[in-house]
């Protein structure tokens, strides 16, 4: 016996409830376990049936804050070709990525030394995290 498979369409139906029945109980649970496990069931909140419920109740209608093609701009003061090679408005540079921190350049030169601690047998996952990010802002 497994879980049930739903339906199409018409035919669906919620195949979760057979996971949530067997959840209710610990299979070959030791003593006292079956006891504490039910007194945590009891105290946790469960989730309430959502029937009904639907994205327009929880966030509105996204269509709503669509801007039509024949409605007056949202931004009137920027012009269409902003970030854009050619036109008015901001040149590629208003998209453009950060420049390069000035400090990372200076890590460079510490690497050797860093690769020395990162490969230490008791070396920390954050200290190989740490070298495996600063080589690659560095493109290395």
């Amino acid at each position: 016996m497994g879980t049930p498979v739903s339906g199409p369409g018409q035919f669906s139906q919620r195949t979760d409830k057979a996971v949530s029945e067997a959840n209710r109980q610990l299979p070959n649970a030791d003593y006292g376990e079956q006891a504490q496990y039910q007194a945590q069931l009891q105290a946790a909140p469960m989730a309430q049936d959502v029937t009904g419920m639907s994205f327009n109740a929880l966030f509105g209608n996204p269509a709503d804050r669509v801007t039509g093609f024949d409605q007056p701009s949202g931004m009137p003061s920027t012009p269409v070709t902003d970030g854009a090679a050619a036109g008015p408005g901001a040149g590629l540079e208003a998209i453009a990525p950060p420049p390069p921190d000035p400090k990372l350049a200076q890590m460079k030169a510490w690497i050797p030394a860093m690769e020395y601690m990162a490969n230490q047998p008791n070396s920390s996952d954050s200290a190989r995290n740490m070298l495996r990010d600063i080589k690659a802002r560095l493109g290395l």
